[in-house]
């Protein structure tokens, strides 16, 4: 992959546009229940900020060329990456590129690229790997206003309720 796009970004652009992610921005794992996932479990990872003003996530769109913008009926605005292959060539070379300031966003990040390399290497359709990403997971974002639909208790219990599940092959799209 050529990193020609991320050496044409200002460093003055870059770096604001870091530190602004740096207090405004989310990493983000999502579990999705699915039948017709291996492991019945579809992993989301996305990247996202919201701001009462659109221009600076347009900076964002703009910089890494990827993303999408949209307005919450409260009139908020937010950017958010959930494409992996957004998330793995554009957000984490850029944030690699310029880095954080803040040792909990350093931490969130580290999480989050450690993740993207399990993906990388297909572990989320294997038993082990999938609770590896789970366990993962649950140490990013840490604090008040954390949502998670799904945590490593349902997990868990889904082992327990589905055991057959974890030797089933992935089932064909119609």
């Amino acid at each position: 992959m050529s990193d020609k796009w991320l050496n044409k970004i200002p460093q003055e652009k870059g770096y604001y546009l870091a530190g602004f992610a740096d207090g405004e921005g989310s990493f983000n794992v999502s579990l999705r229940l699915r039948n017709d996932h291996t492991m019945g479990w579809q992993v989301v990872m996305s990247f996202n900020i919201s701001q009462k003003e659109s221009y600076i996530l347009s900076q964002f769109k703009r910089y890494l060329n990827c993303g999408k913008i949209r307005q919450r009926t409260d009139g908020m605005y937010y950017y958010t990456i959930a494409n992996y292959t957004s998330i793995s060539e554009r957000v984490i070379p850029f944030f690699r590129r310029f880095p954080f300031l803040s040792e909990k966003k350093k931490r969130d990040f580290a999480i989050f690229c450690k993740i993207a390399e399990l993906m990388q290497s297909k572990r989320q359709v294997t038993q082990d790997g999938l609770e590896e990403i789970i366990r993962l997971r649950e140490g990013l974002n840490e604090g008040r206003g954390r949502k998670r639909k799904y945590s490593i208790a349902d997990w868990n219990q889904y082992k327990r309720e589905n055991p057959q599940r974890l030797y089933a092959k992935p089932r064909a799209f119609r």
